[in-house]
């Protein structure tokens, strides 16, 4: 694991490791330097050079810009490409949940995700226009996929999908990037360590609000819904078509 000491970033030295995203041999040229792209930015951020992710890759830098022309370009395919496997994963997870299969051999591999996790903490910390449109595009997955839990009888219906899936998409960020900011691991490179930390803190509790409950009664909803219009209609939430 690279230490915070200052050498991470140049070309020629060793390449971040976080498992999960690898530059495997058997990718194409362009996918291995997506993946190295990848954990190069969760470890150190997007102001990594593109000469780093190039040595990553075991490629020049002139054939990043060859096969990408530039580097937020080469961070937006990373982007979609990440959102694409986290979108993969939560529907595996349900799918799984559907079918009554434990999910702790997920819990236990956990860490292999840990550049996901990384990644999805430098957006959140970097605040970009691109950064926002990726965390927006999480939350529009996430609507997708808890409809689909919903469907398979695994999540309880909402009133209203859509703000659901937004609130717990970004607690649960939110949680993530509060743990890491209140109780950092020593080495902030360390993935697996950030990974390892907010299982330890976060899990127990999470499952026992997500399957338990908080409330022992339902007055409070009750009263709130009695002073509040009713959430709009999957058919009203649905976004109007463009003309034309």
């Amino acid at each position: 694991m690279r230490s915070a000491s200052g050498a991470e970033g140049r070309a020629g030295t060793t390449p971040p490791s976080g498992g999960g995203v690898r530059a495997d041999a058997d990718l194409t040229a362009r996918a291995r330097i997506r993946d190295a792209a990848i954990l190069r930015f969760a470890v150190e951020g997007f102001g990594a050079s593109v000469r780093a992710i190039a040595s990553d890759a075991g490629v020049s830098a002139g054939l990043v810009m060859h096969h990408f022309g530039s580097k937020h370009k080469l961070r937006a395919e990373c982007d979609e490409h990440l959102l694409a496997t986290i979108r993969r994963l939560k529907r595996e997870n349900l799918a799984e949940a559907a079918a009554g299969q434990s999910f702790f051999h997920k819990f236990a591999a956990a860490e292999e995700n840990a550049p996901i996790v990384g990644y999805v903490l430098r957006s959140m910390q970097d605040g970009s226009p691109l950064a926002r449109e990726f965390i927006d595009h999480m939350v529009d997955d996430a609507v997708g996929y808890t409809r689909d839990g919903v469907a398979a009888g695994v999540i309880v219906p909402s009133r209203d999908e859509a703000a659901r899936a937004r609130y717990l998409t970004l607690s649960s960020l939110g949680s993530l990037l509060l743990e890491v900011t209140l109780d950092p691991p020593s080495d902030s490179h360390d993935l697996g360590a950030i990974v390892r930390g907010f299982l330890t803190n976060s899990y127990l509790p999470m499952l026992e609000l997500f399957t338990e409950g908080f409330l022992t009664s339902r007055r409070m909803l009750d009263e709130y819904l009695m002073y509040v219009p009713d959430p709009p209609s999957q058919d009203e939430a649905a976004p109007v078509p463009a003309p034309g």
